[in-house]
């Protein structure tokens, strides 16, 4: 979708199905991935120089190690994913970087996350860590208990930390998310459970939302040459920053 060359046939196969559903979808991955790179550039901005990035995927250019540190070299990055291929190839990506690796687990299981050695080696808990959970709490169900996950990451992070997140929405467009939620279950592991502006704001408890607070994700803080649909839910995700709060 973002048109790079870190993918297989079957990423190929599953756009061309996603196309046919959204035709927007190549656009609305890239602003998501804009609204990464602009959440990383905020919060290094403030000061924060660690960050554990969940579900990451392959960290392929524009990621969070290549912002972060072309601004603030030594800034330490986690990334996490449970997939072996992930895994793997993100391994291979990140092995001349001293300040960034990846660890492999479930998300789901936040201790084992926290506590792993490649966490503890690089993350100093003694000093604001800025979680990321870009496209990634939509695969997590309802009986999953999202809010209580993302608590328990809170909870796990010191005072003054962070957490950007993105999340499919059914708010505006419960068609396209149905369709795309019944791709996914045909064709994924994981099936996708889109939510409403209120349910991924609930994500937040415990963290002060900075402005524009959870927007769909085009809008939050654009640069001035980014493009801003006339529509913004065509863009079917939203996206929020919020600060442990007190």
């Amino acid at each position: 979708m973002l048109g790079g060359e870190h993918n297989f046939a079957i990423d190929r196969e599953a756009l061309a199905a996603f196309t046919a559903i959204d035709p927007q979808v190549r656009a609305l991955a890239r602003a998501n991935r804009a609204f990464l790179g602009r959440a990383v550039r905020y919060l290094v901005d403030a000061g924060v120089r660690q960050f554990v990035d969940l579900g990451s995927g392959i960290p392929t250019q524009g990621n969070v190690h290549e912002v972060a540190q072309s601004i603030a070299p030594g800034t330490r990055v986690i990334y996490v994913d449970n997939d072996p291929v992930a895994v793997a190839h993100s391994a291979s990506l990140l092995a001349d970087n001293p300040d960034a690796d990846i660890v492999s687990a479930d998300i789901r299981r936040p201790d084992d996350v926290l506590n792993s050695p490649q966490l503890r080696k690089l993350i100093d808990f003694d000093q604001p860590v800025a979680v990321l959970m870009i496209t990634i709490l939509h695969f997590i169900t309802h009986a999953e208990d999202p809010e209580g996950l993302v608590a328990a990451y809170r909870d796990g992070l010191p005072e003054g930390s962070w957490l950007a997140l993105s999340h499919a929405t059914d708010q505006d467009r419960p068609g396209t998310a149905a369709a795309v939620g019944q791709l996914y279950r045909s064709k994924a592991t994981s099936p996708v459970t889109a939510r409403s502006h209120d349910q991924i704001a609930a994500l937040f408890t415990g963290f002060d939302l900075v402005p524009p607070g959870l927007v769909y994700v085009p809008l939050w803080r654009p640069d001035p040459a980014d493009e801003i649909p006339d529509n913004p839910s065509e863009f079917w995700v939203y996206a929020g920053m919020g600060r442990k709060s007190g």
